[in-house]
């Protein structure tokens, strides 16, 4: 039987995964990638990022409909939701990525190469179709998987996971959501947006907590209005089917309370997904589950590199895109830049809440020196009052003596577009002080900016 050869294969086709296979193929290396499931685009685009964004952008629209169209002298009678619909919407937006980053394979010529992986030695894989394959390098981007409760396990009916909820066959009329991180509040927003009565538990005493504290109240306090309903510092201890649903049991500062509901949503977190792959036959050593990378994604074999969520760090799919870039770039000898301070972390509630670079408590925990906090309302901004979408601030952080940013931390409308001025400026280590005397056009929210870095300047010249 002969055995295809290549400089490098890629295993797992998400979007670390690909990105990584179409810049090695950019890059003069003859490439393949290698994906389990039918269609490419990993969790990311098939069961995670992107169908969730379009039901969040779908029910949004709706949600505006009810509840703020009047404010606008916009009458509409009997609105309604077509679910079946706004599920097959949220298929064909999937499909069409999905079939585009496979004319991009055809494009720049990586062979995409279907089944699972598993390593035979150092330089062969052996797919589930039989197939044996050889490359000089390999890349694993298997990406991440849903952790269960002990006893919640997913059945994808009653107790769903992130996957199941993105494809429910009708509106749950209740539904609990364990776990208050970025997954939790974006589905919970989903379906509260579209009439279940939504319950959110959450361990610590704060929801999205990797966000800076200031985000996190004001984020939660405009899901309150929103009539979703929370319980912080509570655990769930117990777990019990019923007719047409399930009974949670839960402990809140020593007391207990049953909840009940037509769903259980379990979004406690994702683990690196790294089982079947035979690691260890290869000397490939792990760490607290995750794939021990160098500084330049090398694992403990050289040759085998490892990127995106089966490394330890935030599952964020563009961080795993970066990843992969930099990572071709490496084996083609280049010597890549990537700086993890400058990727940006959102949450597309609504309204939504994005971060770049340290919270202000990891700042002064780090001990830096000089620290200006600057901050901003979105009730005093033009065309935020304009929008009639006025909930929300701008955090900004510098520090030494140049002031240079360090974090900024939005919430508020277009809070996913507008962090990326604080993404560039990081990068390029501009000062709270360049970015309050930029000039910004007028009327916008980006103006929100500007203002929180002014309040810095009050503050250093004060």
């Amino acid at each position: 039987m002969s055995m295809e050869k290549y400089d490098l294969v890629v295993i797992g086709a998400g979007p670390g995964g690909y990105v990584a296979a179409l810049r090695a193929a950019q890059l003069g290396l003859k490439t393949a990638c290698v994906e389990k499931h039918a269609r490419l685009g990993g969790t990311c685009l098939n069961v995670g990022c992107i169908p969730s964004k379009a039901l969040l952008q779908s029910t949004e629209h709706y949600a505006w409909l009810l509840h703020h169209s009047s404010e606008h002298g916009i009458a509409v009678k009997d609105a309604s939701i077509d679910f079946s619909k706004l599920m097959l919407r949220k298929d064909e937006v999937v499909l069409g990525l999905t079939q585009g980053i496979a004319g991009l394979f055809k494009k720049h010529g990586v062979a995409h190469l279907t089944g699972s992986a598993r390593f035979t030695s150092a330089h062969t894989i052996e797919l589930s179709n039989g197939n044996v394959v050889e490359a000089a390098n390999f890349i694993l981007a298997t990406g991440s998987e849903p952790i269960p409760l002990p006893f919640l396990s997913f059945d994808e009916k009653l107790v769903v996971s992130s996957t199941g909820a993105l494809s429910l066959p009708a509106i749950p009329k209740q539904m609990v959501v364990v776990g208050g991180g970025a997954i939790g509040v974006e589905l919970a927003s989903v379906y509260n947006r579209l009439g279940s009565k939504v319950t959110i538990i959450e361990m610590l005493d704060r929801i999205c907590p990797t966000m800076d504290e200031a985000i996190s109240k004001a984020l939660l306090q405009a899901l309150k209005k929103q009539e979703l309903t929370f319980y912080l510092g509570a655990k769930v201890v117990k777990a019990d089917p019923e007719k047409n649903g399930i009974v949670l049991t839960i402990e809140q500062g020593g007391k207990s309370l049953s909840l009940s509901a037509d769903v259980a949503l379990v979004a406690i977190g994702r683990r690196p997904y790294t089982q079947g792959l035979g690691l260890q036959e290869v000397g490939i050593a792990l760490e607290k589950g995750f794939v021990r990378i160098d500084s330049d994604f090398r694992t403990s074999t050289p040759h085998i590199y490892a990127i995106g969520d089966i490394v330890e760090g935030p599952m964020l799919a563009h961080r795993a895109s970066e990843e992969g870039y930099a990572a071709a770039e490496i084996i083609a000898g280049r010597r890549p830049h990537l700086n993890y301070m400058a990727i940006p972390n959102v949450v597309y509630t609504h309204p939504e809440a994005a971060t770049v670079g340290l919270t202000e408590s990891e700042a002064r925990g780090m001990g830096l020196q000089q620290i200006v906090v600057g901050a901003s309302m979105f009730r005093a901004n033009p065309r935020a009052r304009c929008a009639g979408d006025a909930e929300g601030m701008v955090k900004v952080i510098g520090a030494g003596p140049h002031g240079v940013l360090v974090g900024m931390h939005i919430v508020g409308p277009q809070a996913s577009e507008l962090i990326n001025t604080g993404v560039t400026a990081i990068e390029k280590r501009a000062t709270v002080r360049e970015l309050a005397v930029s000039p910004t056009a007028h009327p916008t929210f980006a103006e929100a900016i500007k203002e929180a870095c002014l309040d810095c300047l009050k503050i250093e010249e004060s």
